[in-house]
């Protein structure tokens, strides 16, 4: 899968993730953009260090898109640990 599959399914993953996570996560759809990009990334990346499975094989495949938007819940989730919390005085 190219770079260009591969940044629009990270893309959808994203917005996918974003209405997943119940509640209001912090960022607007620029960030869960990016964030979903960086899922998509991290997301294969442990699907092939942990499973052994080649997540970036084919743009239709299931399991490129179950890791991608797994890895998006998970970025999500952590900048939303981060940021989300944060109250003004």
């Amino acid at each position: 899968m190219g770079w260009l599959a591969f940044l629009i399914l990270g893309l959808i993953a994203g917005v996918i993730a974003r209405i997943v996570i119940p509640g209001k996560q912090p960022g607007g759809f620029w960030l869960t953009l990016l964030l979903g990009v960086l899922g998509a990334f991290l997301g294969g990346w442990l699907g092939s260090v942990i499973f052994g499975v080649d997540a970036s094989a084919e743009f239709w495949s299931w399991e490129s898109w179950l890791f991608s938007v797994l890895g998006a819940i998970i970025v999500i989730l952590i900048v939303q640990a981060i940021f989300g919390r944060r109250k003004t005085a």
